[in-house]
């Protein structure tokens, strides 16, 4: 059995997870089913989730200094992104 000191000063192989581009948190509860952004589309259709993409980009950007900083701007861009790529592929 270990101890926590143990563990804590223990090499581990943990890959760190990006919250930018795949947050565990918004992966789909059923394997290999969608991610959220494309459940999102789904049921609310592409135009709702470009404006959804757009409003949550302007959040980032709006908290970025009292929250999480340069990670909420790679957020942002992450949403720009996904909102130019929803409005340039049409379907």
């Amino acid at each position: 059995m270990h101890n926590l000191t143990e563990l804590e000063n223990s090499p581990q192989e943990i890959q760190e997870e990006d919250l930018v581009n795949n947050p565990s948190h918004y992966d789909s509860f059923i394997k290999d089913g969608p991610d959220c952004i494309t459940a999102m589309q789904a049921a609310f259709g592409k135009d709702a989730v470009a404006d959804f993409a757009l409003c949550n980009s302007f959040k980032y950007i709006w908290r970025h200094h009292n929250k999480n900083g340069k990670q909420d701007i790679h957020k942002a861009i992450w949403y720009l992104n996904k909102y130019l790529e929803l409005q340039e592929n049409p379907s």
